[in-house]
């Protein structure tokens, strides 16, 4: 087994595409069967009908929001933390950090369970949920919110691994969860092999039945693997300067997802006037969208690594570097994807729903929005090399402006200039756009010095 100062070294003075592409690879495989995973969840919960889609689609923002906090916001920071830490040589600190890591995913699990119950039923209602689609939604996210410790700690110890180095530990364990997950969402939406069918709940269920088993993987090896990094109970000791480390990427870094959920949910709420089967196209297409974010997460979670170190050992010009590099392979894949699908929606909106008007209304957004995903891209990607760089201030100041143009050039487009449907997607892609370039510009003017 290769040591942590041996891979340290490496992340280092390693020539940085081949290192980059060499430590996302893992992570990426994984993300993208995870993707899939999602994807194949629409497809069992499309069969039971429009309205069972319209349901999903009011239940994803908040399904991405704990994914893109858990994963994303703190486990970013987490890893961050611990990358920096690493590459400073201080393995005592590191060490004390998981603890750290534990007690805020703690607090901010019962913050998400809390607000859902005394909000949720009113907050999906605004989005337009009504009827069985209502209901369905609010079930699955009892569980959901439930089971949130279980979602968090998979997304939180995985990121401890991943700043150290560790890529391929979290990956190979998250392939074998999504192959499980994606059997139990199966059985569990349709009734099959006399299970009963349980409809989206089943797929609530499945994510947090997985999770707990991933989870406790995760940690019998935090405590009892090989590896240098350990949790022991003598880095049991809890100060504000470590909660502040954390904290500084963490707090900042929640904004934006928080920000990006909005704008969802807003666009949401302003496509479901033009009733349930553009909302389900809508659902689709945005969920596709956001599927670029976990996508490029296996670039980005290397990314944040490779900056945290070197900016922990004071190598600005190489985090940098890393930062540009991650990003043109970010936008590259993203765009690809985003072109693909466009020029092809015959071949894949037919997989999630056989009405024509949720057909046209995923068609005419992915055609719009689609070749905007490289921007998408290059933001997520840079947004994930910000934090290992502990420089969140443009990544929050791009996404309010992203915010600020999808929903401001929605109501006018959609509403005042009468364009309809259309006009919240061009809306929307022009909010991608923003939101790529004002991070990179930032990059460009030295905002990680």
């Amino acid at each position: 087994m290769i040591s942590m100062q041996e891979r340290t070294h490496t992340m280092r003075v390693a020539p940085i595409r081949g290192l980059l592409i060499q430590m996302a690879a893992p992570n990426a495989l994984a993300f993208v069967i995870q993707s899939f995973v999602s994807m194949a969840e629409v497809w069992f919960i499309g069969r039971l009908g429009t309205s069972a889609l319209a349901a999903i689609a009011l239940v994803f923002p908040l399904l991405m929001l704990t994914q893109m906090m858990s994963g994303g916001a703190i486990g970013g920071a987490v890893t961050s933390a611990v990358a920096r830490a690493i590459g400073a040589g201080d393995l005592d600190r590191t060490e004390r950090l998981l603890w750290h890591a534990l007690v805020i995913m703690a607090v901010i699990v019962a913050l998400f369970l809390v607000v859902f119950l005394l909000f949720g039923r009113d907050f999906l209602a605004l989005l337009g949920g009504q009827g069985e689609a209502l209901s369905s939604a609010i079930r699955y996210c009892l569980v959901l919110f439930g089971g949130g410790i279980i979602i968090w700690a998979t997304s939180i110890l995985g990121a401890i691994f991943r700043g150290t180095g560790d890529m391929l530990f979290p990956a190979r364990l998250m392939i074998a969860g999504a192959l499980l997950q994606v059997t139990m969402t199966g059985c569990l939406v349709s009734g099959a092999f006399g299970l009963p069918q349980l409809g989206i709940v089943g797929a609530a269920i499945s994510a947090v039945t997985t999770g707990a088993i991933l989870s406790t993987v995760f940690l019998w090896r935090l405590i009892k693997g090989p590896q240098q990094l350990k949790l022991r109970l003598r880095g049991l000791s809890f100060s504000r300067e470590l909660f502040a480390d954390i904290g500084q990427v963490a707090l900042p870094a929640s904004l934006s997802p928080l920000l990006t959920i909005t704008t969802v949910l807003v666009l949401t709420a302003l496509v479901g006037r033009f009733g349930d089967a553009a909302l389900a196209g809508y659902g689709i297409g945005s969920r596709i969208e956001m599927l670029m974010i976990p996508l490029v997460f296996g670039l980005g979670a290397a990314m944040t690594t490779l900056v945290g170190v070197n900016r922990g050992a004071g190598d600005f010009e190489r985090a940098e570097s890393i930062g540009w590099t991650g990003g043109a392979l970010a936008a590259l894949l993203s765009g690809g994807v985003g072109v693909i699908l466009a020029l092809t929606p015959q071949w894949w909106i037919p997989v999630f729903s056989a009405d024509p008007a949720t057909f046209d209304a995923a068609k005419s957004y992915i055609q719009i929005a689609g070749p905007l995903f490289a921007f998408q891209g290059i933001g997520s990607a840079l947004y994930f090399a910000s934090q290992g760089a502990s420089r969140m201030t443009w990544p929050i100041v791009a996404t309010v402006l992203r915010m600020a143009l999808a929903i401001g050039g929605s109501l006018l487009l959609a509403f005042t200039f009468n364009i309809g449907l259309n006009g919240i997607y061009i809306a929307a892609a022009l909010g991608m756009l923003a939101y790529g370039g004002t991070i990179a510009l930032s990059l460009k003017m030295g905002a990680w010095r």
